[in-house]
């Protein structure tokens, strides 16, 4: 059983979900979040995808994470989980990392669902531009209901939330206790305190910045309707600069992305050049860039020049530069280089929780066996 005082900042996903097990193993919990209420930023603007391994045919192990994790998630969240569509995966015929032929492979290496695509789902797509089309098991989830289920969970594992609360400082006076200091100048007393503020890691006084250099991009994902015939369907051509269509339940709508034209800024962050992310998303200006997702997409799929622009979702993504090569996405699960209590933890996919969850037990049994010496 875990008896310590454990301070959590950032109330996305990880943040809630890392609160909750801890919680569960007798640890007094507080998570503090700087917006009004959880997973209202990154945890909410993205694809909503609950990844089963496709999206990664350059990376093994993000792949067979998945497929493990998958069935995990869709038990544990099933009510926040829409799966009343049909994913396809198509392989454009140029500029495609991975053929047919090595998608069909890497999907049988790590035993994930694969069906050659229905004609009626064939026709969808230009046979010029599109080399072939699967029928996958790819699921989205509910960013709301997620956020309730969470909710829930938390109250039930006592753990405390405080909102509108941007952490400023970490202090530590003693060798076992450290003191997390808010803008309100209130002293939080922690044992240990985990920064899962995404991509704000590097942003607290007192948390050494990671030794890993981090990428951010000021990222846009457009909300569309879909022609009727794209009704339950949704779409990813691989794997190169090309599009995505998912689901996005919260809004009866899709998100529509594009490997081009959903960055619209990026910038590595290093000891010289490390503007605060959110800051920087707060000065730019939000003119979309649908219309040239749009057009190049139509090109592939022709029926979607009927697709409806509805709003955009404007959102600092942040990964780790050590994965652009192979499009990994691994955690990154950091302890702090001047204080072994403090830990530093970037999630990249909704699925990847229960890595951290292996990660933290492995962390906490490292330090009881310290205590122990």
């Amino acid at each position: 059983m875990l008896r310590h005082r454990i301070v959590i900042i950032g109330g996305g996903f990880y943040g809630c979900s890392i609160a909750i097990h801890l919680a569960k193993q007798g640890a007094h919990v507080v998570l503090l979040e700087r917006e009004s209420d959880l997973l209202t930023r990154a945890s909410y603007h993205n694809q909503a995808r609950l990844h089963n391994g496709y999206h990664y045919p350059r990376s093994f192990s993000t792949a067979y994470r998945s497929r493990l994790n998958f069935q995990r998630f869709l038990q544990e969240f099933r009510p926040a989980i829409a799966t009343d569509f049909v994913k396809l995966y198509a392989i454009a015929r140029g500029f495609s990392k991975v053929s047919p032929r090595q998608f069909e492979t890497f999907c049988h290496n790590i035993e994930a669902p694969l069906r050659p695509a229905r004609p009626s789902f064939l026709e969808l797509f230009s046979p010029r531009l599109i080399a072939n089309v699967y029928e996958t098991q790819e699921y989205a989830f509910n960013a709301a209901v997620l956020r309730r289920l969470l909710v829930e969970k938390m109250a039930t594992a006592g753990v405390k939330v405080a909102c509108n609360t941007t952490i400023q400082a970490i202090y530590a006076n003693s060798p076992a206790t450290l003191e997390v200091q808010d803008h309100h100048g209130n002293i939080i007393p922690a044992d240990y305190v985990f920064n899962c503020t995404y991509s704000g890691l590097n942003t607290i006084q007192g948390i050494t910045n990671s030794r890993l250099t981090l990428k951010h991009e000021i990222t846009e994902l457009a909300l569309v309707q879909l022609p009727p015939e794209l009704n339950d369907i949704s779409v990813t051509v691989m794997d190169g600069p090309f599009f995505s269509f998912m689901p996005f339940p919260d809004r009866q709508l899709s998100t529509f992305s594009h490997v081009r034209y959903t960055p619209h800024l990026s910038w590595l962050e290093s000891p010289e050049h490390a503007p605060n992310p959110y800051k920087t998303l707060d000065s730019v200006e939000r003119q979309s860039n649908f219309g040239f997702m749009i057009r190049d997409a139509q090109r592939f799929m022709p029926c979607l020049a009927d697709t409806v622009y509805r709003d955009s979702l404007f959102e600092v993504k942040t990964v780790l530069v050590k994965n652009e090569g192979d499009d990994g996405r691994p955690i990154l699960f950091e302890v702090d280089a001047t204080n072994p209590r403090i830990v530093s933890i970037l999630g990249s996919k909704i699925d990847n929780i229960y890595d951290a969850f292996e990660a933290l037990d492995l962390y906490f049994l490292n330090e009881s066996q310290k205590s122990l010496r």
